[in-house]
């Protein structure tokens, strides 16, 4: 397809984010450089929904790169907690940020609770420019529980604790196998489907 650019900033500083997006961004054949990489520093998420911080981020690093931008927000969403940890989650048992304190906490959190059901939420923005008055907006969910016992080496953040109908952990997943069912494979697959509309 004819591309509306050719270099695209990814508004994360989040590793195991830019692995995953290089793998789900391959078929666009566009340069995707990490804000990281650009020395840009990670921008506020105030907001109370996905889509809000995501659109926050992606201006903030547009601005910054001066280049198209894509930004994410996602996060873990529990039932019994009343979604939280939500938009949260990263910072869910505070600073600094800890993948094995938040799970810790969330699992405490969850001890008298017999509801355990889950899901993961990511919701994608595209802006072209800073001031993009028409962002591409693209959100996907994913269904699980939380199990007690991690499995699994791959992945990150709750990964080994989310448990997928299979009876596989996140974590016991391959890439491959990740991006083909996630929230984040989800909401890449029909951003690039709005990008394939545009570009017609």
């Amino acid at each position: 397809m004819n591309r509306l650019f050719s270099r695209l900033v990814l508004a994360s500083n989040n590793e195991g984010k830019c692995r995953e997006f290089a793998r789900l961004l391959a078929p666009l054949d566009i340069n995707i450089v990490s804000q990281k990489t650009l020395g840009i520093e990670e921008a506020d998420e105030p907001h109370e929904t996905f889509i809000e911080n995501a659109l926050a981020k992606a201006r903030y690093a547009s601005c910054c790169a001066n280049l198209p931008a894509l930004a994410d927000d996602s996060g873990i969403c529990v039932r019994a907690l009343d979604d939280a940890p939500g938009v949260k989650s990263a910072r869910f048992a505070g600073e600094p940020k800890s993948d094995i304190r938040n799970n810790e906490y969330l699992l405490a959190q969850l001890k008298t609770h017999a509801d355990k059901s889950a899901y993961y939420f990511c919701a994608l923005v595209l802006v072209r420019h800073a001031h993009d008055p028409t962002p591409l907006i693209a959100c996907g969910a994913w269904m699980g529980e939380i199990t007690e016992m991690p499995r699994g080496g791959n992945g990150f953040g709750y990964d080994p604790y989310f448990l997928l109908p299979n009876g596989k952990t996140a974590a016991e997943l391959s890439p491959e196998e990740k991006n083909e069912i996630s929230h984040r494979g989800i909401a890449v697959r029909a951003l690039m489907a709005q990008l394939q509309g545009l570009c017609r």
